[in-house]
């Protein structure tokens, strides 16, 4: 009998009893037949938690964020802001011919920048004054750096007096629009800025408004090279980026879904006349950066709590839940045993406070070993059962639950013992105790334990991406909309809920 076989379908079955009180001896009978039958057995272990402050977190996400209100839970303001470029569609071509022209020169009926808004903060502030800025870029963000929430953009701004600089008021809730518009199905609350001045490029070029600008940029471009400017080269020889900026107001945070530069223009042929337009959008495919402005001090007081028997996930702040793991504990008096379930499960508390301004619950935590906090979003790496994990929040029991994290006990077990045998091979004279006590205090060159963080994860709250055909994610990134939970934790220990089995002799 193929002996994996039935591993496999015990792990099954022990996934599923370890979560009752049913006695687990009768498995192997069950599972196997009388020549291959397992001994199965289960403990209980504790792993310990503790909140932690991430200084900031890559950016990249397939959406970007702003706003600026208070955190309910401590009184704090929490701010959004972010900078894009703009993507240029392969098949845009725009002809020359019959272009509105004024003194020899094509020109642009208007212009507007439009950024779609989804998910506010509170539907409670829908019709709050916000105002928001807008700075023209003078150099493009740089596509070969990874963007974290504390970069600050100004060192891109366009600084001289001709900058595009505006400040626009503007409320979620766009009442600009008419009622039937706001009415429709597939209709998006959005800010429309106008940029219908006169503009001076950073070249001295003067065109009557912004559009006009772009338009002969566009037209002269594909003229000399016979093809469409791409999106680097838009960035790079035209348009740099906006960044955008809350200047004034509280109250209001949503995601921007996607922003649109949209040109206007007239084509007059002599048998008609009528409108045209093109929209470059700033979306994922392009560089974006969000900024993340929160109160440092009072984060770190949160993570402080040691006597708490709870701890933190806050968003887009970047406070994570660590976990210790009772590794060696798992595995001692069982190393010749196969390790078929750990299940973990996270129970959440409610919010202090529970009214509109109140933020949102985290949807899919991602469970990542401590070391790779940082490159496993800049290497763009996604659960893989084995070193990293995520799960999504149930609503109906408030918890958050890890079915089987058994892989990562086992390879972090391994890892450790290759390490050990590594250190005791080079030492030959060493007993396996003095090669671990060797390895536990092996230091960095700053005089750091090396391994100290060997049996430790983190919980990151994250979105996830899947394709049309599957669930599986393929790609995931850090949760940048305003959550705050609390989880049982802290001085309360987290069981793991551990099954072992093997095969009788």
């Amino acid at each position: 009998m193929n002996r994996l076989k039935y591993m496999a379908g015990v792990a099954l079955a022990a996934i599923a009893i370890s979560s009752c009180s049913e006695d687990t001896e009768t498995i192997g009978v069950s599972m196997t037949n009388e020549s291959d039958r397992l001994d199965v057995s289960s403990s209980v272990f504790n792993a310990t938690t503790k909140t932690i402050l991430a200084d900031s977190v890559l950016t990249k996400s397939s959406y970007c964020y702003l706003g600026r209100v208070i955190d309910p839970e401590t009184q704090t303001e929490v701010k959004s802001d972010f900078t894009t470029q703009f993507h240029v569609m392969e098949n845009l071509y725009i002809s020359k011919d019959y272009i509105k022209t004024e003194k020899g020169h094509i020109i642009a009926d208007s212009c507007d920048l439009i950024i779609y808004l989804t998910n506010p903060f509170s539907s409670a502030d829908n019709l709050t004054a916000m105002q928001l800025t807008m700075r023209e870029l003078a150099t493009p963000v740089d596509e070969n750096r990874r963007y974290y929430s504390n970069y600050d953009p100004s060192e891109l701004l366009r600084k001289d007096k001709d900058a595009i600089t505006l400040s626009h008021l503007f409320t979620y809730e766009n009442m600009t629009d008419n009622d039937n518009s706001r009415s429709g199905s597939t209709y998006l609350n959005n800010i429309r800025i106008p940029l219908n001045k006169q503009y001076v490029s950073q070249n001295g070029d003067t065109c009557n408004n912004y559009g006009t600008y772009l338009l002969q940029k566009i037209v002269d471009y594909q003229k000399q090279y016979k093809r469409n400017p791409n999106s680097y080269v838009f960035a790079h020889q035209i348009c740099p980026g906006f960044a955008f900026e809350i200047t004034d107001g509280m109250g209001f945070h949503a995601a921007a879904s996607n922003i649109g530069l949209r040109v206007y223009y007239y084509i007059e042929r002599p048998d008609t006349s009528y409108k045209a337009s093109f929209v470059l959008a700033g979306t994922e495919e392009v560089m974006q950066t969000v900024k993340i402005t929160s109160d440092k001090n009072v984060l770190n007081s949160l993570v402080a709590q040691t006597d708490s028997d709870f701890t933190y996930l806050k968003t887009p702040a970047g406070l994570f839940t660590e976990m210790t793991l009772p590794i060696d504990d798992i595995w001692k008096n069982h190393t010749n045993d196969s390790l078929l379930a750990t299940k973990l499960t996270l129970q959440r508390l409610h919010n202090r406070t529970a009214d509109s301004h109140s933020f949102g619950t985290p949807q899919t935590l991602l469970m990542i070993m401590k070391d790779s906090l940082y490159t496993y979003f800049e290497q763009k790496q996604v659960p893989n059962n084995r070193t990293s994990y995520y799960t999504t929040y149930n609503s109906s029991y408030n918890v958050y639950t890890y079915t089987n994290i058994s892989n990562l006990i086992t390879h972090l077990w391994q890892k450790k013992q290759q390490e050990i045998s590594r250190i005791q091979k080079s030492n030959p004279s060493w007993s396996w105790s003095q090669a671990q006590y060797a390895w536990e205090n092996e230091k960095d060159e700053k005089g750091n334990l090396k391994h100290s963080d060997w049996n430790k994860v983190v919980l990151v709250p994250v979105s996830y991406g899947t394709s049309s055909t599957s669930t599986t994610p393929i790609w995931v990134a850090h949760d940048l909309s305003l959550t705050s939970t609390r989880l049982v934790g802290g001085k309360t220990p987290i069981e793991l809920n551990v099954v072992y089995a093997k095969f009788r002799q």
